[in-house]
């Protein structure tokens, strides 16, 4: 992690009058923030300048998009555990990080956005850049601030960090118009919080709560632990392996949920849902428990809810009651931070008292008749083949993953072996294409020693590809493994599944052919389109095209040893599918294998 630079901004005086936009930085460090992403405008100008004052203790990353700027801070935040910032000026800056805030809402990723506006006499009045910012995000956020007056700013500031990061973490806007920026009064940072009937403090498992888990664990004969996010965001990596090696329970994970339990461990049956693996899915629906910790039965891992994991108990184990029976009803809810609930259920948990010998029997057969696997003959390079061979180059050194959205992401869910928590980014509940490349941008940022390669699809690169300035610009040296099919790669998988295969423009090149439109090939010439390579070197990259598997192993060697950020152009098959899959709204029985 990087460390924090010494203090040489000359402290104020407990008297001394200060700016609006001083306070708001100050109170940014105050909070320990040492890389903030922030992207200039009119209405933000006071707030720059203080960026400048401040610029030895805070750095101060340029995205180029608020949107991308968004994405980084959430993959800062993701990647190392700490409170992502963001700032953006008012109108359209503001608007352009909707996205990114409804992202981090879905994923419970703790950050502060930061968003200039235009001076309060004119709020109302449609004035030039003006936007109501707190309206358009009051539903995607976990709470919001419209800053009135100064005054309140330093305790609103502490309010923002406090609710980011306390219960389940999640995004908090704070709006502060430019008249406060520029208003000076002597700040009171230590100014109570006003908090009325938000207190995430006492959300911890009773005693006797721990004691029923622990019972029917001991009674249990098929138990499976389901673990989600809430494990990674609490920090109960460690207590959730301890767990699962005391007893001896098998244990698949979300997507959200993946490094918070070793894949290549004996126990783990790796992802459940759509795109895990059938040894998983069917563990989860002959369990006869199901622990499930940090997670909230979303559809793509439940399917149709009223056939999953209906053949026992449930236990469910969250932070936010809200989600406790909300999709899924509980035979034992338990609101609770996750790692407390582990920690207290390890110390008086015992092995279910008949042997589970015969329950990992029936897992290891799973395993063997139902294995992921791929072409390994194809003539050409697959994706599943070069996310593999990533891995086998990167598994023993310091690595964070992250991924874009659509066929890739998923591959790399299931081929790439994570052994740690905070090491694979994902957009994962509102699956936002464009968020590999600004979220692997926030990781470097955070861990400037680490590798950080972010996969991503040639449909998804293009929606933040300008972050590639970022990168050269602010020494940032991330790698990009370009998976490049030229189409859409999900939506064509289910328009071959489901729509006899019409092509319904996801094609991503030039057509050569348009009354081939919609027939499923035949529409593109054969050049490949846009030429990822000339792009990424004319933003300063490093960069290659390669065709052949034979050129692979070296090609990636070449990227990760490259000293900044290079591109590898990986030319893929269209054709090839995700699987397992099960259709969306269907069971385990409707998986798709072949």
């Amino acid at each position: 992690m990087a460390k924090t630079k010494p203090n040489k901004t000359k402290p104020k005086s407990k008297t001394q009058l200060t700016s609006g936009a001083d306070i708001l930085i100050q109170s940014l460090v105050n909070h320990g923030v040492e890389v903030i992403f922030a992207y200039p405008g009119g209405a933000s100008m006071p707030l720059h300048q203080a960026l400048l004052r401040f610029k030895d203790q805070l750095r101060t990353i340029l995205p180029r998009h608020e949107q991308g700027g968004g994405f980084a801070a959430q993959g800062y935040a993701r990647a190392t555990g700490k409170v992502g910032v963001c700032m953006a000026t008012s109108g359209p800056g503001a608007t352009n990080l909707v996205t990114a805030i409804a992202d981090a809402k879905l994923d419970s990723i703790p950050t502060v956005f930061i968003t200039a506006q235009v001076p309060s006499p004119v709020i109302g009045s449609d004035a030039f850049q003006e936007t109501p910012i707190v309206e358009v995000c009051r539903g995607i956020t976990k709470h919001h601030y419209l800053v009135t007056s100064l005054s309140d700013l330093p305790r609103i500031m502490r309010e923002a960090f406090h609710i980011a990061t306390t219960g389940r973490p999640g995004p908090v806007l704070v709006d502060v118009p430019k008249d406060v920026q520029l208003e000076q009064i002597v700040p009171d940072y230590d100014a109570p919080l006003d908090l009325p009937g938000y207190n995430a403090s006492d959300r911890l498992a009773e005693p006797e709560q721990i004691a029923q888990v622990a019972a029917a664990i001991r009674r249990s004969k098929r138990p499976v632990i389901y673990a989600g996010g809430g494990v990674i965001n609490s920090n109960a990596s460690d207590e959730l392996r301890l767990l699962a090696h005391k007893t001896g329970i098998p244990v698949t994970m979300t997507l959200m949920g993946l490094g918070a339990f070793p894949n290549e461990d004996p126990l783990s049956l790796d992802m459940l849902g759509m795109h895990g693996t059938v040894y998983a899915n069917r563990a989860v629906n002959e369990a006869d428990l199901l622990l499930a910790i940090g997670v909230r039965f979303d559809d793509r891992v439940t399917g149709k809810l009223s056939e999953f994991a209906k053949h026992g108990k449930i236990v469910h184990i969250d932070v936010d009651p809200s989600e406790l029976n909300k999709n899924k009803a509980a035979h034992i809810p338990i609101v609770s931070d996750a790692r407390y609930a582990l920690a207290e259920l390890n110390k008086i948990v015992e092995p279910p008292e008949d042997s589970l010998d015969d329950w990992q029997a029936q897992i290891d057969e799973w395993k063997t008749q139902y294995p992921l696997s791929f072409d390994e003959d194809y003539d050409g390079i697959t994706q599943q083949l070069a996310i593999r061979t990533l891995w086998e180059l990167t598994n023993d050194r310091e690595t964070i993953i992250s991924v874009g959205v659509g066929q890739h992401q998923m591959w790399a869910a299931q081929y790439y072996k994570f052994q740690h928590p905070r090491t694979f980014l994902s957009s994962s509940g509102l699956g936002t294409m464009g968020f590999g490349l600004p979220a692997a941008m926030g990781a470097q940022a955070g861990f400037p020693d680490a590798l950080v390669v972010d996969i991503d699809g040639d449909g998804s690169i293009l929606m933040n590809i300008q972050e590639l300035a970022t990168c050269y610009c602010e020494k940032l040296p991330v790698k990009l493994l370009l998976l490049n099919n030229q189409h859409l790669g999900m939506v064509v998988q289910w328009e071959d599944r489901f729509m006899q295969g019409n092509r319904g423009h996801t094609y991503l090149g030039p057509i050569d052919n348009p009354e081939a439109i919609g027939q499923g090939d035949g529409i593109g010439p054969p050049e490949r389109y846009p030429d990822f390579v000339t792009i990424a070197k004319g933003f300063g990259w490093g960069g290659a095209l390669i065709r052949e598997k034979d050129d692979l192993r070296g090609a990636l060697q070449t990227m990760i040893d490259h000293d900044g950020p290079y591109l590898l152009d990986v030319e893929v098959p269209y054709q090839e599918h995700v699987l397992p899959m099960i259709p969306s709204g269907g069971t385990v029985q409707d998986i798709i294998t072949e």
